[in-house]
């Protein structure tokens, strides 16, 4: 023993770091390549659907003008339109290779009842209003009914749980579009406080204060509408969530040390509870454009889903694959982009990977 030197234990931990974050990084690639794989399905499905069905957007927009011109079209007119709007006569393969191109280089293609503008500068000029509207009336309905989802299940059998969870669930029955309809014929109709249609003030400069100021007196109405019927599907979750959460060992642990009511609630049981509500929000928001077709029909709003229904109901097929295709892209990053996001959130999550 004398004489003999021990040589201090390497610490594991620069290794088991390492394992870490190479876990981390392979977890991380794993989902981009599924996230990947999803949008290459949903661009190769949006390619061939329309390619099953009769007819084609040569067809439609050939009829259109012998229509209007009440004759027959030149071949050479037919042969324009359908190298235009991606013919079949160069093969199903090669189609393919140039449709994948087209998207990748952001063209969507030409609308038909909007010709000859392309599909992606009617979408990136109604985008904004969707997400102006829909978008900001998503977020509120969230934050309201997260919170008073939490206080109502941490205050389980109180007057406020009473009152708020049957409401909660009579107005998640509802549906939306009598709802709007009411408001709209109490508010616009009858009482005259909000516009019967429109985004903005059509007299107000573009960009102008004014303008800016219309279009809060224009989508107020229906952001209230859509709160209104929406925050009880969260409030409802939220309260569930956070029931379960109030009997696990950490927040007993919290209430033992003595913490305060509103710390144990909001730093132990509501940031648990919120976990699996975020991911449905996530779906929420990249649906955003999906759910505004019903609101800006009926409020007549210049949006996405307003633009979708006029495609649908005009047969256009191109702005149709364009809004379908978007809307598919946007859920995939926002899913993409929360998975992210919800190992930050949860460090159960990092462990695991």
């Amino acid at each position: 023993m004398t004489g003999t030197t021990l040589a201090p234990p390497v610490s594991p931990a620069p290794a088991a770091r390492g394992r870490r974050r190479s876990g981390h990084l392979r977890g991380w690639a794993g989902r981009l390549g599924f996230y990947l794989v999803a949008a290459w399905s949903a661009v190769t499905l949006n390619f061939g659907l329309p390619r099953l069905m009769s007819g084609n957007a040569t067809d439609a927009i050939t009829q259109q003008i012998a229509t209007k011109s009440g004759g027959s079209v030149p071949p050479e007119t037919v042969a324009s339109i359908q190298k235009l709007f991606g013919g079949t006569d160069q093969g199903l393969v090669r189609e393919y290779l140039s449709y994948l191109g087209r998207i990748l280089h952001g063209d969507l293609g030409i609308s038909l009842t909007n010709y000859p503008t392309p599909v992606g500068e009617l979408i990136t000029s109604a985008l904004p209003w969707t997400l102006l509207l829909v978008g900001t009336a998503t977020v509120l309905s969230f934050l309201v009914g997260s919170a008073l989802g939490a206080l109502c299940g941490w205050r389980s059998g109180s007057r406020m749980d009473s009152v708020l969870s049957p409401l909660s669930t009579f107005l998640s029955s509802v549906p939306y579009f009598w709802v709007a309809l009411f408001a709209l014929w109490l508010f616009a109709f009858v009482l005259g406080w909000a516009p019967l249609a429109g985004g903005a003030d059509p007299d107000a400069e573009s960009g102008s204060p004014a303008f800016w100021l219309s279009t809060l007196h224009y989508g107020l109405l229906p952001v209230i509408t859509m709160v209104f019927s929406s925050f009880g599907g969260w409030l409802l979750g939220m309260r569930n969530m956070t029931l379960t959460t109030t009997s696990e060992d950490y927040v007993l642990l919290g209430r033992a040390k003595g913490l305060s009511p509103a710390r144990v609630m909001f730093r132990y049981a509501a940031r648990n509870a919120v976990l699996p509500t975020f991911t449905s929000f996530a779906l929420a928001i990249g649906s955003v454009i999906g759910g505004a077709v019903v609101t800006e029909t009926v409020f007549g709003y210049p949006g996405m889903g307003n633009l979708l229904a006029g495609a649908v109901s005009n047969r256009d097929l191109p702005l149709m694959q364009g809004i379908l295709l978007f809307t598919t892209l946007a859920v995939l990053v926002a899913n993409f982009l929360v998975d992210s996001l919800y190992v930050l959130l949860d460090p159960r999550t990092r462990r695991q990977n």
